[in-house]
C-alpha cells in the first residue's frame, strides 16, 4: 500500500510539472496567486507524505533488523546520560539528594577498590568436591617395573594419586516392604492382624514419591517431555509406558491441589501482585464442548473451540497466566486459560484488595476498572522505557528522555537494599522531582511538532496515556518500579513449550499450571526442586494439613541443605555488580558536569 502511495506521489508531481511546462500561465494576478497557493498546498502535502513514508520505511528497517539479529538489550543501548542536560538539574532539593548519592557511590567504588587490592582474586580450584564418595583403585604395574636389571627387586615407596570424576546413571531399585501378619492359633474367627498400610501415591504403593518427584522435576524444571523421560528411565533399567508416567503425574496433581489453592490464596491477599501471560497451544477436543449454565470458563472454551473449528484449525492459541506475589507471599501462581480475555484475572482477583502491576494491555486495566475500587493498577516503567528505546526517530529528544528514565532507575538501584519504608521515603524525596520534570517535558510545546505516526510519538502517547499508573509505585515502597521479574517467569513457559509444543486438553493445561506453580515457587527460593517436591508429597500423603510449613520460603528455613547456594551467590554477585556499575555511572556523570 505504501509503495502504491509513493508511486501516486511521483505521478502527481510529474503531472504538475507537465501543467507548468505545457499550459499557458494565467494572465491576471488573482489567478496566478490561486495557482501558486494550490501548488504550495500540493507540495506541502507531498512533503508530509514523503516524511510519513520515510518513517514507515524506518519502522520496516527496524523490524527487519530485529528479525535478523534479534532484540537488542536495553541496557546496552542506554549509555550514561549527560546529567547536565536533564531538566531537573537546577532543583536545589535534587542537588542535595544527588550529592548524597554521589557520596554513597564514592564509598561503594572505594570499598570495591580496597577489596581488590587487599583481597586478590583466588585462583580457581580444579579439585573435585570433597563430599563426593571416593573409590580407590590401585593400578597394577607391569612385572618389568617391579625389578631393576642392575639392582634386583624394587621397593614400593608410595603412590601418585589422581582424581577422576565418574558419572553413573541414576540407580533404580525395588524396595520390598514386608508387613508382619498375626493370627490366633486354632481360632481362625479372630482373623489376621497386620500393621496399617500408609497412604501411597499410587494404589498398591507401586511407585515411591521419589519417582514422582523425578518426573515432575524433569518436565517442569528441566523441560523434558514425557516421551523423552521414557528414554531417561530406560537408561536405568526401567522402561515405563507413557500412560504410566502420566498417571503418576495425575496423582501428584490430585495430592498437591489443596496446597496449591492455599498458596494462591496467600498471593491473592498480598499487598501487590504482578501478572503476565504468554501463549500456549492447545489441541481441539474431538467433540465440541457444551457451555455449562453460569460458568464463564466453559462458555469461553466453547466459544474459542467454535471459532477455531470455523477457521479450519486443529488447535487454538491458549494462554498461561502467572500471578506473582510482590511483598509477602513470594510465590508464582500459574493459571491456564483458553484466551487472553479478562476471565482469568477476574476469577483470581475476585476477593482481593491489592495493587496489580503489569503491562498496559486493555484486558489488564479492565480487570482493575471492574473491581469497584478494590484493585489499583500499577504500570510498568520497563514497558514505557522499551517503547522509547525501540523508537528510531528524534534521536536528541529520545536520548534526553532515556536519560531522565535512567535517573529513575538510578534511584531504584540505591533503594534496592533498603527497607520498604526507607525505599518509599527515598522515592518521595528524589523520584517525584524526576517524574515532575518528565511530565513537564512531555507537555512542552516543542514536542507538538513530533509527527503523530512516528514511533517516538507512539512512545510519548504511551507515557501520557498511562501517566497516573506510572506514578503509583512512588508512594508504596513495597511495589517495584517495573514488572520485569514477572515477565521473566514467562521464559519458564517458553522453554517448556519448545519441548512439549502443546497441551492436549484443558485438563492437561490446568495440570501443568499447578505443577509449574510448585516448581517455579521452589525455584524462586533457590531450592533443590526434586528434594522439595518429594518432601511435600511425603507430608501430604501422611495426612499433614500444615500447609504453612510446606511453603517454599518456610520449608527453606528448616532444610538449609536443600538450598542451591551457588544460585544464592550468583544472585548476590550480580546485585553487587549492578550496584558498582550504578555508582560508577553517577561518578562519571559528576565528572562530566
Amino acid at each position: 500500500m505504501r509503495f502504491v502511495a509513493a508511486h501516486a506521489i511521483v505521478l502527481r508531481m510529474s503531472e504538475l510539472a507537465n501543467i507548468a511546462n505545457d499550459s499557458e500561465p494565467p494572465q491576471d494576478l488573482e489567478s496566478c496567486q490561486a495557482l501558486i497557493r494550490a501548488l504550495t498546498a500540493t507540495i506541502t502535502t507531498q512533503h508530509k507524505q514523503i516524511e510519513e513514508l520515510n518513517l514507515e520505511q524506518e519502522k520496516l528497517r527496524k523490524l527487519l533488523d530485529q528479525f535478523i539479529h534479534g532484540h537488542r538489550s536495553e541496557k546496552r543501548i542506554l549509555s550514561p546520560a549527560n546529567q547536565s542536560w536533564l531538566p531537573f538539574e537546577d532543583n536545589a532539593e535534587f542537588q542535595a539528594a544527588r550529592a548524597e548519592a554521589e557520596a554513597q557511590a564514592q564509598a561503594i567504588v572505594e570499598t570495591y577498590t580496597i577489596q581488590r587490592k587487599t583481597q586478590p582474586k583466588k585462583p580457581r580450584s580444579e579439585s573435585l568436591p570433597s563430599h563426593l564418595r571416593r573409590e580407590e583403585r590401585i593400578i597394577a604395574a607391569d612385572a618389568a617395573l617391579e625389578s631393576c636389571p642392575e639392582h634386583g627387586e624394587r621397593q614400593l615407596i608410595g603412590y601418585d594419586a589422581t582424581e577422576t570424576l565418574v558419572h553413573r546413571r541414576p540407580e533404580l531399585y525395588v524396595l520390598v516392604k514386608k508387613y508382619p501378619k498375626y493370627a490366633c492359633p486354632g481360632n481362625p474367627a479372630c482373623g489376621v492382624a497386620s500393621p496399617e498400610r500408609p497412604t501411597s501415591l499410587v494404589e498398591g504403593d507401586r511407585y515411591d514419591t521419589s519417582v514422582a518427584a523425578a518426573i515432575v522435576e524433569a518436565k517442569w524444571f528441566h523441560h523434558l517431555p514425557i516421551y523423552r523421560q521414557q528414554d531417561m528411565f530406560a537408561g536405568s533399567g526401567w522402561t515405563p509406558g507413557r500412560s504410566t508416567l502420566l498417571n503418576i503425574v495425575s496423582q501428584v496433581e490430585f495430592v498437591i491441589a489443596p496446597f496449591i489453592d492455599y498458596m494462591a490464596h496467600l498471593v491473592q491477599q498480598d499487598i501487590g501482585v504482578g501478572l503476565d501471560e504468554t501463549s500456549c497451544r492447545m489441541l481441539l477436543p474431538k467433540e465440541a464442548p457444551l457451555p455449562l449454565p453460569g460458568d464463564a470458563k466453559s462458555a469461553r472454551l466453547a466459544e474459542k473451540v467454535a471459532e477455531a473449528r470455523a477457521a479450519g484449525h486443529d488447535s487454538l492459541l491458549a494462554k498461561m497466566w502467572v500471578y506473582s506475589g510482590l511483598h509477602l507471599a513470594l510465590y508464582n501462581i500459574f493459571d491456564f486459560r483458553v484466551s487472553r480475555h479478562r476471565d482469568g484475572p477476574d476469577d483470581f482477583f475476585r476477593h482481593s484488595r491489592c495493587k496489580v502491576q503489569g503491562d498496559c494491555f486493555s484486558g489488564n486495566r479492565s480487570v482493575v476498572l471492574q473491581s469497584d475500587g478494590r484493585l489499583e493498577f500499577v504500570a510498568c516503567w520497563g514497558h514505557a522505557r522499551r517503547k522509547v528505546v525501540e523508537a528510531s526517530t528524534y534521536q536528541a529528544e529520545r536520548e534526553l528522555l532515556l536519560g531522565m528514565i535512567q535517573a529513575l532507575y538510578d534511584v531504584e538501584a540505591r533503594a534496592k537494599e533498603l527497607s520498604w519504608q526507607d525505599r518509599q521515603a527515598l522515592r518521595l524525596r528524589e523520584s517525584t522531582i524526576i517524574l515532575a520534570a518528565i511530565r513537564q517535558w512531555l507537555d512542552s510545546e516543542p514536542l507538538g511538532a513530533v509527527l503523530p505516526k512516528s514511533d517516538f510519538a507512539e512512545a510519548l502517547r504511551y507515557l501520557r496515556n498511562h501517566w497516573p499508573a506510572l506514578n503509583v509505585y512512588v508512594g508504596d515502597g513495597r511495589i517495584p518500579i517495573d514488572n520485569n521479574c514477572v515477565e521473566q517467569l514467562m521464559k519458564q513457559v517458553a522453554m517448556g513449550r519448545k519441548a512439549w509444543l502443546f497441551v492436549c486438553s484443558v485438563g492437561g493445561g490446568e495440570q501443568s499450571a499447578k505443577l509449574m506453580t510448585l516448581v517455579s515457587s521452589a525455584r524462586r527460593h533457590d531450592l533443590d526442586v526434586g528434594v522439595y517436591v518429594k518432601d511435600v508429597l511425603d507430608q501430604l500423603l501422611a495426612g499433614s494439613t500444615d500447609y504453612h510449613s510446606l511453603l517454599p520460603d518456610v520449608w527453606k528455613q528448616s532444610h538449609p541443605e536443600a538450598v542451591r547456594q551457588y544460585r544464592v551467590e550468583e544472585r548476590r554477585d550480580k546485585a553487587d555488580r549492578k550496584q558498582l556499575a550504578a555508582a560508577r555511572r553517577r561518578l562519571e556523570s559528576r565528572r562530566k558536569r
